[in-house]
Parts: structure tokens; C-alpha cells; sequence
């Protein structure tokens, strides 16, 4: 598994290439000394990359090794952290420490992981019974662990958090494996929101905007989520309908959120508004790295040895 760390780490690293030393006329010296600085930076960068990788890394070992038993059905979250843990799981099978696992993907994408992990796979369904599941978090509230999901589409286009919250809500025991940068006081960024579709004697998806934007008037934008590229308030010439007909807002907060369960019981009030990226009041563990040492945060936000 540390080769799987030291790949992604690679991976990372050459997404930032290092500039090549370019001929100014003849000021080779000054070219020379500003290609080390620049190099510098991207070592730095690099050396930031690796250290979030092996975090993440040692995040998912410790998930899978503290909560999944044999026999067990897991649910198999979306994200990098989640790719992680699913390929470790997949490690602790080929081995036999762990043996007849049943794993539910919540993507695509999580289900192409699971199958080259060689983890079986079944497809999630409403009721489904998930002993445990794990998955990543966009950001995380400290002392609630209220979190935020589904601000990634996935490669179908789908926002991610519709059948991921599914099998979350689902599980016996739920854990959140992130990075220490997404867990903090003050949240900040989008929440999506799904609505309605357009049918007959139902509100139009634009008066349930207009209504979450009076809701959080001078805090937020709401904007359509478009399904290629970027795009207004409206969703551009391709905004994003689910299979089911509904539309994707994304309400965009300019200032810090200070309660997001609240957020969630406000939008739940909302007539048109089927679901949203929030997670709360759901009992759940965060695992995460603070200090050079990976840490199990329960509800209150206590280390859990």
C-alpha cells in the first residue's frame, strides 16, 4: 500500500510541472537563479502533495483496519480517500485477514475501484442494511461533524451526494476519512441542493431558488449547476437534470456558515426541495490527521483511542 501512496504522491506532483531554464539573451546566471527559486516553490509543493497523500493513506488504513470485520456489507464512499480505503480493503482480502465482504459503491466510479480491488459488489437499494461505510467529506463542521457532500459531480454528471447519502444514512456505523484541511469551524463554499422537477401543479425550480435565496438573502447566491462547463445563475445552455427530472442548485455562502444542521432544517422547509448535501444528525466517526498523528473523532468531537 505504500506504493499506492507513492504513485498517487507522483501523480499529484505532475500535475504542477517545473519550469525549464529559458535563454534570456545572454543572462544565463539570471535565468539560472530564477529557475531555483521557482524550483524551490515546486519542490515545496510537491513535498505539501505527499504529505496529504500519506495523511489520507494512513486516514483510510486505519478506517478499514479499526471498523470493517469479515463478514460484513460496506459501504464503499466516492472520493480519493475512499479510493484509498477501498484499495487497501482489497489488499486485507487478497491476504485473508478479512473474508466474505459485500461491498455497495455509491459511484461508478467507486464501483470500478471495488471490482479491480477484487471486492464483491452488489447495487444499493432502498433498504438496504450496511453494517458500516465509509466515504470522503467536502468539508466538515468541528465539535458536530455536520458535513458537506456532493460538491464533486461524478463522471455521469449526477451530483454525487444523491445515493452516497442513501447508503450513509443507511449504515450501522458511519465514517468520514478527510483531510485536516476540511475539518473546521467555520464553513465555508456551496451546499447543494436538489429540486423538483417541472410537473404539472408544482412549483417551477426557479420560484424554489427564489425562495432559498430570500431565505439566505445578503449570505448567498443561488446558482443552477450546469452539466458541462460553467455557467450563471440559470445554468447556461446546459444546465444538469438528473434521470429523475430535477435540477441541482448549488447556494453558493460569501460569508461563513455558523450552524449547518441549521441550514439543513431550513432548506428541509422549503416546498420543492427534495434533498440536499448536508449530513446531519446521523451518529458518525471523523477520521483525519491532526498533529502528524491520525486521529477518531466521534460526535463531540473527542479523540476515540
Amino acid at each position: 500500500m505504500d506504493a499506492i501512496a507513492r504513485a498517487s504522491v507522483s501523480s499529484s506532483a505532475r500535475l504542477r510541472p517545473c519550469p525549464r531554464l529559458l535563454r534570456i539573451g545572454n543572462n544565463i546566471a539570471a535565468a539560472r537563479r530564477r529557475l531555483r527559486r521557482r524550483s524551490v516553490t515546486c519542490a515545496a509543493a510537491a513535498d505539501d502533495i505527499a504529505a496529504d497523500v500519506v495523511g489520507l493513506f494512513d486516514a483510510a488504513k486505519l478506517t478499514v483496519d479499526r471498523f470493517v470485520e469479515s463478514g460484513m456489507v460496506v459501504g464503499l464512499g466516492s472520493g480519493p480517500a475512499s479510493g484509498l480505503a477501498i484499495q487497501y480493503l482489497g489488499t486485507r482480502l487478497r491476504r485473508g485477514s478479512l473474508t466474505g465482504i459485500l461491498g455497495i459503491p455509491s459511484s461508478t466510479i467507486s464501483a470500478s475501484e471495488a471490482e479491480k480491488a477484487g471486492i464483491q459488489v452488489s447495487s444499493y437499494e432502498e433498504g438496504t442494511q450496511i453494517d458500516f461505510a465509509f466515504t470522503d467529506a467536502d468539508v466538515i463542521e468541528e465539535d458536530t461533524l455536520t458535513s458537506v457532500i456532493g460538491r464533486r459531480k461524478t463522471e455521469s454528471g449526477e451530483p454525487s451526494f444523491m445515493e452516497e447519502k442513501g447508503i450513509v444514512k443507511s449504515a450501522g456505523k458511519l465514517a468520514f476519512i478527510i483531510s485536516h484541511e476540511k475539518y473546521v469551524k467555520g464553513v465555508e463554499g456551496s451546499i447543494p441542493v436538489l429540486v423538483k422537477s417541472n410537473k404539472p401543479f408544482q412549483a417551477n425550480w426557479i420560484d424554489t431558488a427564489e425562495e432559498i435565496d430570500d431565505l439566505f438573502l445578503g449570505d448567498a447566491e443561488v446558482w443552477r449547476r450546469p452539466s458541462v462547463g460553467t455557467a450563471g445563475p440559470l445554468g447556461g445552455d446546459f444546465p444538469l437534470v438528473t434521470k429523475e427530472g430535477h435540477h441541482v442548485l448549488d447556494v453558493i455562502f460569501t460569508t461563513p456558515i455558523t450552524d449547518l444542521g441549521k441550514v439543513a432544517e431550513s432548506l428541509e422547509k422549503i416546498a420543492g426541495v427534495v434533498d440536499h448535501g448536508i449530513v446531519s444528525n446521523i451518529p458518525s466517526y471523523v477520521v483525519v490527521k491532526l498533529d502528524e498523528e491520525v486521529q477518531v473523532l466521534d460526535e463531540k468531537s473527542s479523540v476515540i483511542p
